[in-house]
């Protein structure tokens, strides 16, 4: 994961849910905001109303594993926040995938040669 990093506390994700900037699709909503750093932060969010430990962490290795796949198509220095959706649980993985694209497509994201 060379050139991002996680946000662990709590007081990054409300700043993000408050002053970001929000992307919906049906899988998942993506949160942004542009830090001072030159790397991306991500944080990932999986509610305990879609299912037991398994199910929720399921979801939160599929959410990892498409960004760190498309972590080159994205420009950096950005505060992400991936939230799980309850579709999300039965999605496959290039659903996602297309839905994590489309999102931060619409939040501007993606670097000028891909978009």
């Amino acid at each position: 994961m060379k050139g991002q990093f996680t946000l662990k506390k709590n007081s990054d994700f409300r700043r993000l849910y408050a002053k970001g900037k929000s992307a919906v699709t049906p899988f998942l909503v993506v949160y942004c905001r542009k830090n001072r750093g030159g790397v991306n932060r991500l944080g990932y969010t999986v509610s305990v109303k879609l299912g037991h430990a398994v199910v929720r962490n399921r979801v939160r290795r599929r959410l990892r594993e498409i960004v760190r796949l498309n972590t080159p198509k994205l420009k950096s220095g950005y505060d992400l926040v991936l939230v799980a959706r309850a579709r999300s649980v039965h999605a496959d993985f290039h659903q996602l995938e297309a839905a994590y694209l489309s999102a931060c497509g619409k939040l501007g994201l993606l670097e000028e040669a891909e978009a």
